[in-house]
């Protein structure tokens, strides 16, 4: 489980998190949803040791993160695979060499690697392509590669940031169909950092909205996206959004029509 409490964290005195608190249980899938520059990636990036913050507190499995030695947060990191948005692929190696690059880097026998790395390969439906160099994959199989290679270490954690948002929808689809298996053949915990609002629905328990770096909403999704809070309403910009236009009558009948059959609110000004 993932605990944050009154977490606060700024850049040269800008503040980007301010006190945020969170709870995420194990093996639910979480989204974090906001518009660009609300502090959702600095976010993960605390969550993984990777950002430095300024108070509160990040606790996973009772581990907290801020009392953790440089070489026990390096340690404690294997149980967090992240995913990015433009894949992070290493150019001159194959598939196979990208997603064996941790068990590598903690040196782990050639044999164990080969055979982690054939597993997660079949499992993300690459085992065709292990020979393959990144700029030979079309942007749906790097990001598979990219999902194998986080979770070679076998995480309990899996953190996604923006990891559709480079992709077509076809690919979209099917990358969040291969997380769900996942998740439910591994039984891990995935953080999903997107301003998508199909993958928060399509893939998601729970969320949070972050807007101006806080967390204005949390709680389940398909409860949030039935009753439309204000919060929500906000993000997708349904809220008070007014449109102004000008059109002869020929015009305006047509447009009544749809109108009328889409339910939208209107208002006629002037006359004819």
């Amino acid at each position: 489980m993932i605990e944050v409490k009154n977490l606060n964290k700024s850049f040269k005195g800008i503040s980007v998190l301010k006190n945020i608190n969170l709870t995420i249980q194990d093996n639910e899938i979480y989204g974090l949803v906001g518009p660009s520059g609300v502090g959702k990636s600095t976010l993960l990036n605390c969550l993984t040791g990777l950002e430095i913050y300024q108070s509160g507190s990040i606790a996973i499995d009772g581990i907290k993160l801020e009392t953790l030695s440089e070489l026990k947060m390096r340690q404690f990191r294997k149980n967090m695979g992240m995913i990015f948005q433009n894949f992070s692929l290493i150019g001159r190696k194959d598939a196979f060499h990208n997603i064996a690059l941790p068990m590598e880097c903690w040196k782990y026998p050639k044999n164990e690697i080969k055979n982690r790395v054939e597993e997660l390969a079949e499992l993300t439906g690459i085992q065709d392509k292990l020979k393959c160099r990144p700029s030979e994959l079309s942007g749906g199989q790097k990001q598979r590669v990219a999902i194998a290679r986080a979770l070679v270490m076998n995480p309990k954690y899996l953190l996604c940031d923006e990891c559709t948002s480079a992709l077509d929808p076809k690919s979209t689809v099917a990358i969040l169909g291969l997380l769900k298996n996942l998740q439910q053949k591994f039984k891990i915990t995935i953080i999903v950092v997107t301003h998508e609002m199909d993958v928060i629905q399509n893939l998601c328990e729970r969320m949070a909205i972050l807007d101006k770096g806080e967390v204005s909403l949390t709680g389940n999704v398909k409860e949030i996206f039935e009753n439309k809070p204000k919060e929500l309403k906000e993000l997708i910009g349904e809220d008070n959004q007014r449109i102004s236009i000008t059109l002869d009558i020929e015009e305006f009948v047509g447009v009544q029509k749809y109108l009328n059959e889409t339910n939208t609110q209107y208002k006629v000004s002037g006359g004819f």
